[in-house]
């Protein structure tokens, strides 16, 4: 635009205007006259346009009708000269685009004149071209008329005109839509939703569209109409029109232009309901049509296929494939269907030829292929249309070689060996050189005597197609033989390259994603990286689906892949094929391993091994025949158990070799069992080729190969180094494997060594070693990981080890001792000596190969470690004990001469290495030496092994400071280990210093004999230990003492108790020979429970006598706690002799003495060897699940009570700790021994009295010392011991030592012991500090719960017991004691307790109190029902007396809410007291009735003196309580049993008058100062008021019925005690301030005065007196009514 719009450029336009314009009037002059003057005016015209206008190209575009006026009717002039002027005219002015729309209509229109007159036919295409292309003025009818234009000038008669208006044509098309490209360009920014197009009906809906989107939709549908024979729609004054040209014009804009038709939905409308329909059409005929069928049975004839339109046709659908595949989903599916039914054997050559190079063109699109699979394959209900197709190759193939290819004129019968043999002269363009006199072989397939050549028609990857391109062809191509197969060949490497190449592709993408990802992840999370962790996850999404599509592609071409492929390498005989088809099937297997499908990968490998011609063991051999063109290179004996004929190895065997070699070094990762396969097939191939292994696992060509029927030609000779190498280095690479790889190879290969050894069992021939070879060679070479394979491979081998063939035997030992000594030889990382489990797994198999009995085997174990001595002996460091190992795998059942060559073995040992040997070994050297102490076969081994421990323990005492050194450095490096992993060292012995742990392992050793089961060797280790102790404990640390009691004494006193427990009860009838046995040791029970008793009291001695080394040890208290233990299990035996032997000791090692001072200790221990800190915190013993850290731990305990005192001494603290483990074993026994059985019967164990007396008497010394620490928690378990010791009951036989004559009321020594430990207990409170005060409480419940045996005596279980009254003293029946005098000195003691604690803020918070009045209300509330009367009159006195001190108390504490509960039961005593519910017995004389009610008397004083006057500080519910029971009280409670005579005493006439009194004293008061005080006055008035209301009605009510008889003398002295109530108490009332007195007492009050009314009818004259001042004061209550106050309340 620019060039054409400089002012230049317009000038020179102008000019040339002018100038033509003169030309045109000057041609015009003479002919046609209104041209000419048309001319002029043009002229002048332009003038006066340049003149005027500034814009002169724009003013000259607007008139452009008129400028181009005179040039048209020169045109119309149809002179050549003439119009040929005019046409150059025209064209420069639409070059510079000042032509209008209307002006270009015009133009267009003389042009379609001048066509149809045949004119000018070139300068018109020409004019047309450069008006379509250099602007876009021209649209719809006029482009129409255009396009229509050239279309007929196609089809003239003129060539030149021809191919030159076919050439504008598709100029015009192309420029059609590319104007649509520029203007969808144009409006990109503004796109609006494209609008539905609805139904197909509509075929012109094309309103939506721009105007140039609106041409090209025309055009297209017009050619689709076309190419259909149909009329067009828009492009009307068409002619005629070919089928070919426009197949080529819709193919040329669908593959220009597909962004039109994706972006477009009319275009894409037009893609699915025309050109698809149109295509399935027009190939209907190659569809139906067969090849030789005979058309005469149908009645219409079929079309024969067209070479030009079907081959248009399916570049065409090419086009749709790849560009419109995602548009045209079903559509592509159909195409693709008939594409592979085109290959069929029936279609003709060219037809099959044309497929095939499509499918090519499919091939090589891996993401087009990719996308069929996602559309179809994996859909549910479609055709699996990528498997067709790649199926369709296959049978494609295999038809080629079974239909021979009749009818090709190409195919000349040279070979003469069958119809379709020969090579093929090929046709010049398909680029192979024909072959000179038939001489050279050209490359081939050969299958079952068809033979086909090879030609090289493309480059690997791209589908260069020579069918498809013959546009100029009009009747069928010869097809040259060997072309489709060759494409077809073709198609299949390229399929193989491209999927694996695009899934290998993404794999990898995927995996460093998935890296990139996780690194993202990983990495902290700025906010930025948000989206990033997003996209982690939807990677793996987007992976698992990429995933799905892969392995759906490989799961539905493989099976077709495989077939073709198979069947090519078989027929193949050209190297660079073969090579070809083996690469592909490699490809794919190892594709096939990276995806992890398993089936398929072992498909392809077992292809590659069955063209080796071995699968498992039948052999299939390819047979030399005349046509194979194999050269044999070997021939040998098939590997099988049976082996039948001779097998041949051709050089296209070795190909397949050479690619299992690559594959098993490429792809070894992914082969996982498909290694069993390739090794079986390499195991044949060194079979056949007689390789055998050499040192070191690799396979060399045997010694003089054995056989007579093996022969190697020499070209293999020279080749068998090179193949043993490629072995070699196949299983060198498996270094490179990961570890689950090199598992499946190892795997596979023990496998395979299985086959060989089943192979070689019954038979001594020579067996195949390649398993066991390669599996020493992939150990050697994989020592730096040798860990991961270490226990399959030498679990194998160690299998070998055992196998009968002798060779093969031989092998497997070889393989695993070089195995052993290279690993041990080996650099590891880390050294060996610092990787001590590495060690150990190194040498373990070696420790295994002593379960082989094979003598052979066990001679190379011996060798083995005398090897390793011998290289190793100084470096074996941790590996000794496995070496010892060896030498004590020695059992009992092994024969004598074995066990004597062990022996001096290890004597050898004793005397050589001992030196040599890290000094940590010299306890395994012990403890072999001890194992053969235990050899019960030959007594003198036993004695010689002591003899031997003897010697090393000289050996320890000569070297001992070296040995210690070396020890002491050897444990820091290990305690250092230990730390950095972070574990706990774990040695015997521990934490004693690693000398002193030698020493431990002579004495358990020793021990162990002491528990022999020959008791004579029991006692004679004893004394060995013992004087060994004796002997060398001085050598011993400090520290190590524990150690001794702890793993030596201890643990021979468990394994004795545990035989002791067990010990057999049946009576031995003598000890052998003629020696009697004493009756008290007549069973192994006995016998061995005498062991105990004196291995107890031993070890106790030791604890004495060794006190003050034991004792400043940490770990003291620990060995303090076993021995109370096995003090306690004896304690508890069911044995009466062993349990209070074991009491006996108990009470002896209390009665230790407190430890002598450091100053007069003899031999002093050195400061440092006593850790102290370290023992306490960390020890735990066997035996003793907890730490030693306690729950009731000193340093809690301190935490707890003292934490202002200073730290305490550790002598005291581990006092004290000792104590409190003494005391928790007594709580143990004690609770174990008194705790009843669950069920009885004659044998039930029921502990002595003796036994408990003893116990209990233990309590007050342990005390003592324990006090400080004593918390609740123990005086709770303390309690229920004493609770349950008091409980058991004595045996009839010992009631007569035991008890007193029941009529005295007397303790016995249990139950006094049980008083006597509460009160140490509660003196030690008394005097100890204030936080100890806390235990009176649980002291008081203890008391409380003695107390409750007055009245119901405790149970023992479910056991029966008889009333000591009825008790037999000769059966074996059990009596209950008297606890009544136990019951009631214990109230004593509480009350007692009481009056001195009261106060205690303990007793106050734990409601002491309200417990003791709880637990009296039972004894009051039976009263006379009592099981002795005594009980419950000391429980009121007791009673009395504490309330004396308590309600003071509990009135302080009015307001912390601390008493509240005890009211209610302080009622509630008070209640079922006074109104008991039992009945006095019937012989209770008056004078005891008396002083009983005397008794109630004195409760009510209390109620007055103690309780009410203190009201405001008590709950009004309990002051209500006692209000309504002094009610009760106050009424004479009468007793129907009672005799008339008696009445009057039995009516606790004192007990009411006091009732009475005491509400009338409460019922108000003058010196009300508040409120608060105030209320217990109006309850007292409420109540008496009500009294005195109940008592006149009933008087009143008594005096109507009784007439003349008067009525009894109290109640007539009741009346006039209340009546003189009344007087009083509204005296009381008057003189008391009004406001003090509420509305409801006046009310009441002035309520009584209609009742005193009616008693005025009453005989009595001293109630009439009585009455009478009762009346008198209601004068005051006299008031006229005017007045408007009411009762004292205004």
């Amino acid at each position: 635009m620019s060039g054409t719009n400089r002012p230049e450029a317009v000038k020179k336009l102008l000019e040339n205007m002018q100038s033509d314009l003169r030309a045109l009037s000057l041609e015009c002059k003479k002919k046609f006259p209104p041209v000419k003057e048309a001319a002029e005016s043009g002229i002048i015209k332009v003038k006066t346009i340049a003149a005027r206008n500034t814009e002169i190209l724009a003013a000259l575009k607007e008139n452009s009708s008129e400028v181009v006026q005179p040039f048209l009717m020169g045109c119309g002039t149809k002179e050549p000269k003439i119009t040929h002027l005019c046409l150059a005219a025209i064209q420069r002015l639409m070059s510079h685009e000042v032509v209008s729309e209307t002006a270009a209509g015009n133009i267009i229109n003389m042009l379609w004149q001048l066509m149809e007159n045949s004119l000018e036919e070139l300068k018109l295409l020409q004019t047309v071209l450069v008006l379509l292309t250099t602007n876009t003025v021209v649209h719809d009818e006029a482009l129409s008329k255009a396009i229509v234009l050239c279309f007929r000038l196609h089809f003239t008669k003129d060539n030149i005109t021809n191919n030159t208006a076919a050439a504008t044509v598709r100029q015009v098309v192309t420029v059609v839509f590319e104007r649509m490209v520029a203007e969808d360009e144009r409006h990109k920014d503004n796109i609006e939703q494209p609008v539905l197009v609805q139904g197909n009906s509509n075929r012109r809906s094309v309103s939506t569209l721009k105007p140039c989107a609106k041409d090209a939709y025309m055009l297209f549908q017009d050619l689709c109409q076309l190419v259909n024979a149909d009329a067009p729609y828009w492009l009307v004054g068409m002619t005629e029109m070919t089928r070919t040209f426009g197949l080529e014009l819709l193919e040329s804009v669908l593959n220009d232009f597909p962004q039109v038709f994706l972006h477009h939905q009319e275009f894409s409308f037009l893609l699915k309901e025309r050109v698809c329909p149109l295509v399935i059409k027009l190939f209907s005929p190659n569809i139906k049509f067969r090849q030789g069928s005979s058309t005469s049975s149908s009645p219409a004839p079929v079309e024969k296929p067209y070479f030009p339109i079907c081959m248009r046709l399916l570049r065409v659908v090419s086009v749709l494939i790849k560009q419109f595949y995602s548009l045209l989903v079903t559509e592509c599916e159909i195409f693709l269907s008939l594409l592979v039914k085109f290959l069929d054997a029936d279609k003709p050559q060219w037809l099959r030829a044309v497929a095939v190079e499509s499918i090519h063109r499919l091939c090589v699109q891996p993401q087009l292929l990719r996308s069929f699979c996602q559309s179809y394959d994996m859909k549910q209900h479609s055709t699996k249309v990528f498997r067709d197709i790649v199926n369709a190759l296959g049978s494609f193939i295999q038809s080629l070689f079974l239909v021979p290819p009749t009818g090709n004129p190409a195919a000349t019968n040279q070979a003469g060996t069958n119809n379709s043999g020969g090579p093929v002269s090929a046709p010049a363009n398909s680029g192979v050189v024909g072959i000179g006199g038939g001489v050279t072989l050209l490359p081939a397939f050969e299958y079952r005597g068809t033979w086909i050549p090879i030609l090289t028609i493309t480059v690997q990857g791209s589908a260069k197609a020579t069918y498809l391109e013959m546009l100029d062809k009009v009747e069928p191509p010869t097809i040259p033989e060997g072309y489709a197969m060759s494409v077809a060949f073709h198609c299949l490497l390229d399929l193989v390259r491209g999927i694996t190449s695009m899934i290998d592709g993404e794999l990898g993408e995927a995996e460093t994603e998935g890296r990139s990802t996780t690194e993202a992840a990983s990495s902290p999370a700025h906010s930025s990286e948000r989206p990033d962790l997003q996209s982690a996850s939807d990677q793996t999404d987007k992976e698992m689906v990429s995933r799905a599509v892969w392995e759906e592609m490989v799961n539905a071409c493989w099976c077709g892949l495989l077939a073709a492929l198979s069947l090519l390498l078989d027929a193949s005989t050209d190297e660079a094929a073969t090579e070809n088809i083996l690469k592909a099937e490699l490809t794919m297997a190892a594709l096939c391993g990276r995806l992890g499908l398993v089936t398929s990968r072992d498909a392809f490998i077992t292809a590659i091994c069955k063209a080796y011609s071995i699968q498992g063991q039948s052999v299939m051999m390819i047979s030399p025949s005349s046509e194979s063109h194999q050269q044999v290179v070997a021939v040998g004996q098939p590997l099988a158990v049976q082996p039948q004929g001779t097998v041949m190895l051709t050089s296209k065997n070795i190909q397949c070799m050479r690619t299992l070699l690559n594959l098993a070094h490429c792809h070894g990762t992914v082969l996982g069992t498909s290694w069993q396969l390739v090794l079986a097939t390499l195991q044949h191939l060194v079979w056949i080729l007689g390789l055998k292994p050499s040192s070191g696992g690799a396979l060399k060509p045997g010694r003089a190969v054995e056989g007579p029927s093996t022969v190697l030609t020499t070209a293999v000779m020279t080749d068998l180094p090179v193949i043993s190498n490629i072995l070699s280095r196949l299983f060198e690479s498996s270094q490179y494997l990961d570890d689950v790889s090199l598992h499946h190879l190892i795997n596979a290969l023990c496998s395979l060594s299985l086959e060989a050894m089943d192979m070689a069992y019954g038979n001594n021939k020579e067996p195949s070693l390649f398993a066991v070879a390669k599996l020493l060679e992939t150990g050697l070479v994989n020592m730096h990981r040798i860990e991961i394979l270490w226990r399959p491979l030498t679990g194998h081998l160690l299998e070998v080890c055992q196998h009968p063939n002798s060779r093969m035997r031989e092998w497997g030992a070889e393989a695993l001792t070089s195995l052993i000594k290279a690993g041990l030889a080996f650099n590891h990382e880390p050294p060996l000596s610092q990787n001590q489990r590495l060690q150990l797994l190194l040498l373990n198999p070696l420790k295994e190969m002593s379960n082989i009995n094979h003598p052979d085997i066990r001679l190379k174990q011996l060798e083995c470690v005398l090897q390793i001595l011998q290289s190793q002996g100084d470096s074996l460091g941790p590996g000794w004990p496995l070496v010892l190992g060896v030498m004590g795998a020695i059992r009992n059942d092994q024969g004598e001469s074995l066990i004597r060559t062990a022996f001096q073995c290890l004597q050898l040992v004793v005397t050589d290495f001992l030196p040599t040997m890290p000094c940590t070994c010299l306890q395994i050297v012990v403890d072999v030496a001890g194992s053969f102490g235990l050899h019960n076969q030959e007594l003198n081994i036993s004695l010689t092994s002591i003899g031997l421990l003897w010697n090393i323990s000289d050996y320890f005492f000569q070297r001992g400071e070296t040995i210690e050194k070396e020890l002491n450095k050897e444990e820091a490096a290990q305690q250092k280990q230990a730390e950095e992993k972070g574990v706990v060292l774990n040695r015997p012995f521990h934490p004693a210093p690693p000398f002193d742990c030698l020493w431990l392992c002579l004495y358990a050793k020793l021990g162990e004999l002491c528990v022999d089961p020959r008791p004579a060797v029991r006692k004679s280790a004893g004394q060995t230990l013992f004087s060994t102790i004796g002997a060398h404990g001085t050598l011993l640390h400090h520290s190590t003492w524990h150690t001794v009691i702890w793993k030596v004494l201890f643990h021979l006193l468990d394994q004795v108790r545990e035989s002791s427990t067990t010990a057999d009860k049946e009576k031995i009838e003598s000890g052998g020979g003629n020696i009697l046995i004493h009756h008290s040791r007549d069973t192994a029970e006995k016998q061995w429970a005498e062991t105990w008793v004196l291995t107890l009291a031993g070890v106790a001695r030791i604890f004495n006598t060794r006190r003050y080394l034991l004792q400043p040890l940490g770990d003291f208290s620990r060995a303090w706690d076993v021995l109370l233990d096995h003090i306690q299990s004896a304690a508890l035996s069911k044995n009466n002799e062993v349990s209070l032997a074991a009491l006996k000791s108990f009470q002896e090692i209390l009665q230790i003495v407190s430890p002598v001072r450091d100053s007069d200790k003899p031999e002093t221990p050195p400061v440092d060897n006593v850790p102290v800190p370290v023992l306490i915190g960390s020890i735990s013993g066997p035996g003793l699940s907890r730490p030693f850290v306690r729950t009731d731990s000193i340093g809690e305990r301190l935490g707890r009570y003292s934490s202002s005192e200073p730290p305490i001494v550790t002598d005291e603290l581990e006092d004290l700790n000792l104590w409190w483990a003494a005391w928790n074993t007594w709580y143990k026994i004690g609770s174990e021994s008194t705790k009843p059985p669950i069920t009885f019967d004659k044998l039930t164990f029921i502990p002595s009295q003796p036994f408990l007396t003893a116990l209990i008497q233990i309590f007050p010394a342990l005390y003592q010392h324990i006090k400080t620490g004593f918390n609740m928690d123990d005086l709770q378990k303390l309690g229920v011991i004493l609770h349950s010791a008091v409980s058991v009951p004595i045996s009839s036989d010992a009631s007569p030592f035991i008890l007193p004559s029941y009529t005295e009321a007397v303790l016995t020594s249990l139950q006094e012991a049980v008083l006597t430990a509460l009160d140490v207990l509660q003196k030690a409170i008394c005097v100890g500090p204030e936080n100890m005060q806390i235990m009176y409480p649980a002291i008081f419940d203890q008391l409380l719960a003695f107390v409750e045996f007055s009245c119901k005596p405790p149970q023992y279980g479910q056991l029966e017991t008889k009333h000591i009254a009825n008790a037999k003293y000769n059966q074996a029946e059990w009596v209950a004691l008297n606890y009544v005098p136990f019951a009631e000195k214990s109230l004593e003691v509480v009350v007692d307790l009481y009056q001195k604690t009261a106060c205690h803020k303990a007793v106050v918070n734990e409601k002491a109190l309200q417990n003791i009045i709880k637990t009296l209300r039972v004894p009051l509330s039976l009263k006379y029902s009592c099981p002795s009367e005594s009980t419950w009159k000391l429980a009121v006195s007791s009673l009395l007396k504490v309330l004396s001190i308590g309600l003071p108390v509990a009135r302080q504490h009015a307001s912390s809410g601390k008493f509240d509960s005890m009211w209610p039961e302080l009622a509630n005593t008070f209640e079922d007291f006074l109104f008991t519910k039992s009945m006095p017995p019937d012989n209770l004389s008056i004078q005891e009735f008396q002083r009983n009610e005397s008794i109630d008397v004195e409760v009510v004083q209390l109620i007055s003196t103690e309780i009410l006057p203190y009201a405001n500080f008590i709950p009004k519910e309990f002051v209500g309580q006692i209000m309504t029971m002094l009610n009760k009280g106050s009424i004479h409670s009468q007793s129907s049993s009672f005799t008339e005579a008696e009445i009057d005493i039995r009516l606790r006439e004192e007990f009411s008058k006091m009732c009475f009194e005491t509400l009338l004293q409460f019922s108000f008061s003058n010196k009300v100062t508040t409120p608060q005080e105030g209320y217990i006055s109006r309850m007292a008035l409420s109540v008496l008021l009500k009294r005195s209301q109940d008592v006149l009605h009933r008087y009143i009510e008594d005096e109507r019925l009784s007439g003349k008889c008067p009525l009894p003398r109290q109640q007539v002295t009741e009346i006039i005690f209340v009546l003189k109530a009344v007087s009083t108490l509204i005296d009381s009332l008057k003189k008391t301030q009004p406001e003090n007195v509420d509305g409801n007492t006046w009310a009441q009050v002035i309520a009584l005065y209609p009742t005193l009314v009616e008693c005025i009818t009453c005989s009595s004259s001293e109630v009439c007196s009585a009455l009478k001042e009762a009346l008198v004061p209601f004068k005051d209550f006299m008031h006229p009514p005017a007045s408007k106050v009411q009762n004292g309340e205004s």
